[in-house]
């Protein structure tokens, strides 16, 4: 019982400091309009950012991809689980990164968590390594980094002049930057062209984590290497599947002989069941929306809801950090009054989340409101004029 005192002096000590985490168990599928713990809601908060997770050819892809495949792979993809769906999604990625990076491949894992871990530990297998971390990277990052047998320094958040300087006074053999595209917090963008700069400059490779841009950015939906017409074989790119994609996993894309490498040292690749090949065949159909025309008709709608956010939201106390992607945080700085608001909107039918330490910095406690091609400006308008009355609510006369 000592042991379980302990457990429960911990909780108490989180909730002492409004940090304790709920679930909400979501009845439905995926979408703004959701049934959530029995209420109907209308979220602000997933990171289907064009709304595929229902779509009902993507949905009708999987149905088709369980009937062809089954439901699991059974075994790893080193052993019997690589399926011919694996094969041919993992050769529609690297077609679709080729214009950016030289002799590309592409390689899918089960989440984006581990092709982040895969990525830097293989890379940063060589003790004379030195990996270079943008100090807002997501947390898969930090913790690849930290597994990895290289080195670690961080420099400061978009400072390219700080990366520079430290890449001059490494001696490492191997250098390894690593940033994400888009913050995944306060939804602005990492300065890729000026680190790619940089990277070529001192023979370093630069790692983009594009989370929350693959399917997005870019004219084709190809994400931030496209955004800012990007080529390099010093790049290496990992791509989710599992957010604007709307079905799950993701990939890493590089030089072949990248790829490779991780394939025979990447640990999360190599002993792990690979992901069913339902999912593999689903976002075959997913990628094909995101290349045509829906999928810019649906980025075409996201960045005008992106725009009528901007113009409807009226605030005077809280902080609106500039961000033109999907990802709109709303800094309200303490924890409590963080919850408190989220909780407003909750009464009012309104889904957004509010986030706290560790993710975030102490005394930034925020909410992240994210926008989906599958809102309306109706529902952007009702999100806007929910939040401008709440702080009007909360500001000292």
């Amino acid at each position: 019982m000592d042991l379980i005192a302990n457990v429960q002096t911990r909780l108490d000590a989180l909730a002492a400091q409004s940090l304790i985490r709920q679930r909400r168990t979501a009845d439905t599928p995926c979408a703004p309009r959701q049934t959530v713990d029995g209420r109907p809601m209308l979220a602000f908060c997933s990171n289907d950012y064009l709304g595929l997770a229902a779509h009902p050819q993507v949905v009708a892809a999987l149905r088709e991809g369980a009937e062809l495949y089954g439901a699991g792979s059974g075994a790893s993809h080193l052993v019997s689980g690589h399926s011919r769906a694996h094969a041919l999604l993992e050769e529609r990625l690297a077609e679709m990164e080729a214009p950016h990076l030289a002799d590309a491949k592409a390689l899918y894992f089960c989440t984006g968590y581990m092709a982040n871990l895969a990525t830097l530990t293989a890379l940063g297998l060589d003790a004379d390594a030195m990996i270079f971390s943008e100090a807002l990277n997501h947390a898969s990052l930090i913790d690849g980094a930290r597994l990895a047998r290289a080195g670690v320094t961080v420099y400061p958040h978009g400072d390219v002049q700080a990366l520079e300087a430290q890449l001059i006074a490494s001696p490492a053999s191997t250098k390894i930057v690593v940033t994400d595209s888009v913050f995944s917090m306060d939804g602005d963008l990492a300065p890729l062209p000026a680190l790619l700069a940089v990277c070529e400059r001192h023979g370093a490779w630069l790692v983009v984590d594009d989370a929350h841009g693959f399917g997005v950015l870019g004219q084709h939906g190809r994400g931030a290497l496209e955004h800012f017409k990007l080529r390099s074989p010093h790049l290496v790119y990992v791509g989710t599947l599992g957010k604007a994609a709307g079905v799950g996993g993701a990939f890493v894309a590089a030089h072949q002989a990248v790829i490779e490498l991780l394939i025979q040292r990447a640990r999360p690749y190599i002993y792990t069941t690979a992901a069913p090949p339902a999912l593999a065949h689903a976002l075959l159909a997913s990628l094909d929306i995101i290349a045509g025309d829906e999928g810019r008709e649906r980025r075409a709608h996201l960045s005008s809801l992106i725009a009528q956010l901007d113009r409807e939201l009226q605030l005077v106390r809280w902080q609106r950090p500039p961000s033109h992607t999907a990802i709109q945080p709303l800094i309200i700085g303490a924890n409590d009054e963080a919850l408190h608001v989220a909780s407003r909107l909750h009464e009012q039918g309104l889904w957004v989340p509010a986030i706290r330490p560790p993710t975030v910095a102490p005394g930034t406690a925020r909410l992240r409101v994210t926008l989906s091609a599958a809102h309306t400006r109706e529902d952007v308008a009702q999100l806007a004029a929910a939040l401008n009355k709440l702080e009007l609510e909360r500001t000292p006369a």
